[in-house]
């Protein structure tokens, strides 16, 4: 429901009943609000907008943010009893830069959806682009890395999403230490034995993960001698 409404309309907590809703940035809710979260959390029950009847709802509630929510707490920017509803089971997701690997990994899945999506390309990353994804500190993380790649995708021309496609510099990622060959087969193997861990050590899953055939993949399991137990 909201104000205005010319009929009656199910909000987002109604329609996710029996569901998850997801509530991104939570600590960027108003204290207002807050105090309204709250009382949904202990009661479970909601209001239509200018109703009256109170609606049982079954929604698990998922919640994130990038602030410090204990310390917005003491600062008197969050509901401490709100913050305990909520931190029931807290994970906590260390920024790209604090995953080796990660970041090419996710890169490779999210340039193949935004292919699609755009209806553009393929494109694969050239060498440049691979060692800039991977020496690059993503402030950003993976929101910085979503937006450089649509970008990237929408502009770019030829075959291959480059360094420049991505407002990356290639130079300034490896501190002179590594070449361009060396970086990437590091990229290469970081980003085989992380998806071949997510996928349990199967090859075909593997390789969809990365966007290659399961024969390529076994061709660079063999060449990078990276040992994994059979499926």
């Amino acid at each position: 429901a909201f104000t205005g409404a010319v009929k009656q309309t199910s909000g987002k907590v109604e329609q996710a009943r029996g569901g998850t809703l997801f509530l991104d940035e939570i600590g960027d809710m108003p204290l207002a609000l807050q105090a309204k979260m709250l009382r949904l959390l202990q009661n479970r029950t909601i209001q239509r907008l200018g109703g009256q009847e109170e609606i049982v709802v079954d929604v698990r509630f998922v919640s994130a943010s990038n602030r410090n929510i204990e310390g917005m707490c003491r600062e008197g920017g969050f509901r401490e009893d709100l913050f305990f509803r909520i931190n029931e089971v807290a994970i906590d997701v260390p920024p790209l830069r604090e995953r080796e690997g990660d970041a090419l990994l996710i890169a490779t899945s999210l340039l193949r959806n935004y292919c699609e999506s755009f209806r553009r390309g393929p494109y694969a990353f050239s060498q440049d682009a691979m060692v800039a994804i991977a020496g690059y500190s993503w402030p950003g993380n993976v929101r910085e890395l979503e937006n450089r790649l649509k970008r990237a995708v929408v502009l770019a021309s030829g075959t291959e999403i480059t360094a420049n496609d991505l407002g990356l510099a290639a130079t300034s990622t490896t501190g002179g230490l590594l070449t361009l060959k060396d970086a990437r087969q590091k990229a290469e193997i970081e980003a085989i034995k992380r998806a071949m861990a997510a996928s349990r050590n199967n090859q075909t899953q593997a390789a969809k993960i990365l966007g290659v055939s399961r024969p390529t993949l076994y061709n660079l399991l063999t060449g990078y001698d990276i040992k994994v137990e059979s499926e």
